[in-house]
């Protein structure tokens, strides 16, 4: 095996699209890799200093989406521009764009999938950003991505993930098992 220094190599990434409103009600957007789900009900997000994390210390409600291979472009360009500096960010993107019905927060249509969140807490605070742990208050989701059981249906959706080791976008495939079953295969009674 090959030896590698110590990365930001977890896999996969997800590629998270954070949207909030600044204090005049001006939509924002960023594009993060580095969260996951914290608990049941709550996610963790390790933010740096950005416009968004700005307007998350004036009003604590957001939303989260998960990029897909049909809004990847717009998806890395709010990662590479900043709201600070560019004020057209958003309609460069193109994004249909309303508010949540839940948080005060926007909602980008264009994504199959949408997590109304509001900041529960902020872990190790500094100039340079935080861990951001907020409860998932509601989940929205296209009836277009939806199965035949009426649930989200992960596999329609194109979600792209990450690849920090060759910084590419990679789109997640089929369904290959079933979780909390497959197993008991190998499970001896």
């Amino acid at each position: 095996m090959k030896s590698f220094k110590s990365n930001a190599w977890l896999l996969p990434q997800p590629v998270l699209i954070i949207g909030t409103y600044d204090s005049e009600g001006k939509p924002n957007a960023m594009n993060a890799a580095w969260g996951g789900q914290w608990d049941m009900h709550e996610i963790i997000i390790s933010l740096s200093s950005h416009q968004t994390t700005d307007n998350l210390d004036k009003n604590p409600e957001f939303t989260v989406t998960f990029a897909t291979a049909r809004t990847m472009v717009a998806a890395d360009y709010v990662g590479i521009v900043s709201g600070r500096t560019t004020p057209e960010k958003m309609a460069k993107t193109g994004w249909t764009i309303e508010k949540a019905p839940n948080v005060n927060a926007p909602v980008f249509k264009d994504f199959p999938m949408t997590l109304e969140c509001r900041v529960k807490r902020e872990i190790d605070k500094s100039a340079t950003g935080c861990y951001l742990i907020a409860e998932i208050v509601n989940i929205l989701c296209d009836e277009a991505y939806l199965a035949a059981d009426g649930n989200p249906d992960v596999e329609k959706m194109g979600i792209i993930t990450y690849d920090p080791v060759h910084h590419t976008y990679i789109e997640l495939g089929k369904t290959v098992g079933n979780a909390f079953s497959d197993g008991k295969q190998l499970k001896t009674e």
